[in-house]
Formats: structure tokens, C-alpha cells, sequence
């Protein structure tokens, strides 16, 4: 017990010291302005998207970019009103120049929905508009009046291929509360937001709810049928432009509290979904990195409790101070992340609950893609 407590205890001075910081929750868009104002093209995938689709279209026409905006509203068979909806709000804008609306054509085989409907939009696009920038973005999304106009900015002063934003996700009830934030910190912890935004170092990421990226890198990676099987697209499209940067470069991911997702969890089932949906393809479906993983998350988040309450039984001294240091520092790294949230503070003790339930919804992926029924969403399964 007291190797595996000090094992668990380097692996979180690593965390805290060797791993960019991630847990500072310090990357943020600062405001700047805008030295030109490229055409930008909006491409949204939408599938059944009825509930959102309204504020979405409504805070991207609203903007306060001031250059050429497209919007591109790709319907991905949609069974729901989501169309009507679409229509409704180009007619209240007197927007229908501003926003075009295409019926998606079905699925084909080795496309993932969401990738062949960007596919539809970026083609549309391409023949019918001059485009130096593509945002791509949800159909969940709110994006604040400004959003576009500091993406745009952070692009130019910083020369970048690609700026994308992990939108603030919906944090409003006991399930969505518990689990969103540690989303996030797991999320930043994989993907250190301080090291996908170095260009020196080859971790990559970007968050698929907002992606504004270069047109001649989308084209220079070779084009969005470069990812089309992908799941977990938007790392992989990250990963892509980070590999074949030109000199003096780069890609950038941040955070913001302006810009949200509508998307509701009000039970702990669309959560376990939306981990379970892609879990196992993050391990590249390997049964040994699965296990890694479980045996990872159990000495990094579960060992310390235990050996708290066997120290307690035993009268151990050593291992309650040692399991009282790591719980101090997982507390302390998790915090910043809860504050993100504007949550109280007593959600910070509560990550080695929390990190079982996500080991768990990790062994659901796999469990998943054995029985064949991985990557389920929005009616389609979807297989590695």
C-alpha cells in the first residue's frame, strides 16, 4: 500500500509541475483589433437540432465582425423541424443571403454524419463564395457578439492555422454539476492547453463547438476527407494542420465563459454517452492501453482515499500524511476548473468519486465496441 501511495504521489507532482500547467485553466482569447477582415464561412452541421438551432443562427448573425460572413447550414436528415426552424429565423433577420440552408445528402460509406456534412458545406462554399476562413461550429452552440471578431484577431496577431475554443459547457443541474467540470479537466489534462498552443511541441487538440481555421491549411492537410472516419475529429484536424505548419505558425485552443453550449444533460445518461460515445477510440481500441488506463485512474485518483481510511484503521501516520498530500494536491489542481464553473468550493474534494464514475464510463466504451454498438450517436453507430 505505501509503494502504490507513493507511486500515485509522483504521478501528481508530475501532474502539477511536468505537465504545461494544464490545470491553471489560464488560456484565454484577450481582446484585440482586428487589423483586416478576411471572408469567413460558417459551416454547421445539424442533425435534429430543433431545440438550439434558433440561438445558434441568432448569435451568429448578430455578430459584430464587420468583413463578409457566409453561414452555411448543412441539414443532416434530420427527422425534427430543425429546417423550418432555420428558415424562420433567415426570414425574421432578412438574412437569407446571409444564411443558406442545404439538404444533406445521405450518409455514404466510410464518412462519419457530422464530417460529410461539413464536407457538403465547405463545397458549397467553395463554389459559390470567396472564403479565407472557415469556422466551424455546432448547432448547440450560443456564441457571444464578438466571438468571430476575436477569433479572427487571435489569428492574425499570432499568425495562426487554426484558433479553437472550448465553449463553456452547460453546468446548471446535480448531474451536469458533478460531472461537466472533470469533462473539462480530464480533457486539458490529455490535451494541456499551455503545450497544443507551443509550436515547438507535438501534442495537438482542438475542440469541435468552434474552430476557425485557415483555408489554405484545410486545404494543405487535404481537405476535411483527410478525417473522415475520425470520431474524435477535431484532434484529429488539429493534429493534421499542427503536423504540416509552415514556419512561424501555430494553432492555439482556449477557454472562454461568453461563448456556450446549449446541449442539456439533465441525467447522468447523456454524460455517460458522450464519454462512452469515444472513449475507447482515444485508446485506440486497444485492450492493453485499457487496462493502463483503468489501472492509471485507480493509483492517480482512488488509492489516496483507501489509503487514508486503511492509514485511519491502522494508525498508519506516514500513509494518512501521504494520502492527505495527494488528496490536498488533487483538490488544489481541480479547483481553478470548479471556479471555470462558478461552483462552490466543497466540488473540488469530490474528484476520486467522480474519476470511478469515468473510469467506469471508459470500460462501458469498450464493453460497447465489442458488442458492436460503439460510437452511437444521433440514431447512426459508428465502428473503428
Amino acid at each position: 500500500m505505501l509503494i502504490i501511495v507513493i507511486f500515485s504521489l509522483i504521478i501528481w507532482i508530475y501532474l502539477v509541475l511536468g505537465r504545461g500547467n494544464f490545470w491553471l485553466c489560464n488560456q484565454y482569447l484577450e481582446p484585440l483589433s482586428l487589423d483586416s477582415f478576411p471572408n469567413i464561412t460558417v459551416i454547421i452541421p445539424a442533425r435534429n437540432e430543433a431545440e438550439s438551432i434558433s440561438s445558434c443562427l441568432n448569435s451568429l448573425l448578430t455578430q459584430d465582425y464587420q468583413g463578409t460572413l457566409h453561414i452555411i447550414l448543412v441539414d443532416d436528415q434530420s427527422e425534427d423541424n430543425t429546417v423550418e426552424i432555420a428558415e424562420k429565423v433567415a426570414i425574421n433577420s432578412n438574412a437569407k443571403k446571409q444564411l443558406t440552408i442545404i439538404k444533406g445528402k445521405p450518409l455514404p460509406s466510410g464518412w462519419s454524419g457530422k464530417l460529410w456534412a461539413m464536407s457538403q458545406g465547405i463545397a458549397w462554399a467553395k463554389e459559390y463564395f470567396k472564403t479565407d476562413y472557415f469556422l466551424f461550429t455546432d448547432a448547440d452552440i450560443k456564441h457571444s457578439e464578438n466571438n468571430i471578431s476575436n477569433l479572427m484577431a487571435k489569428a492574425q496577431k499570432n499568425n495562426l492555422d487554426l484558433v479553437s475554443l472550448m465553449v463553456k459547457l452547460r453546468c446548471e443541474n446535480f448531474w451536469e454539476k458533478l460531472l461537466i467540470p472533470a469533462f473539462i479537466f480530464f480533457f486539458q489534462k490529455l490535451y494541456p492547453f499551455p503545450l497544443v498552443n507551443n509550436s515547438q511541441q507535438k501534442i495537438a487538440a482542438a475542440a469541435g463547438g468552434c474552430i476557425l481555421i485557415r483555408e489554405s491549411a484545410l486545404n494543405r492537410i487535404g481537405g476535411i476527407e483527410a478525417l473522415k472516419e475520425a470520431l474524435i475529429d477535431d484532434c484529429t484536424l488539429a493534429r493534421l494542420v499542427k503536423e504540416t505548419l509552415p514556419p512561424n505558425h501555430g494553432i492555439w485552443l482556449g477557454l472562454t465563459q461568453d461563448t456556450i453550449s446549449l446541449r442539456t444533460y439533465d441525467r447522468l445518461s447523456p454524460i455517460w454517452n458522450m464519454v462512452a460515445r469515444t472513449a475507447f477510440t482515444q485508446l485506440n481500441y486497444s485492450l492493453w492501453l485499457l487496462i493502463g488506463t483503468v489501472i492509471g485512474m485507480i493509483i492517480t485518483y482512488l488509492i489516496a482515499p483507501v489509503a487514508l481510511c486503511w492509514g485511519l484503521i491502522t494508525l498508519n501516520l506516514g500513509l494518512i500524511i501521504l494520502a492527505i498530500v495527494i488528496l490536498l494536491l488533487m483538490t488544489l489542481t481541480y479547483y481553478p476548473t470548479i471556479k471555470l464553473y462558478q461552483l462552490p468550493f466543497f466540488y473540488s474534494f469530490l474528484l476520486p468519486f467522480i474519476a470511478l464514475l469515468y473510469n467506469l464510463m471508459t470500460i462501458d466504451s469498450a464493453l460497447r465496441h465489442l458488442k458492436g454498438k460503439g460510437g452511437q450517436w444521433k440514431g447512426r453507430v459508428y465502428q473503428g
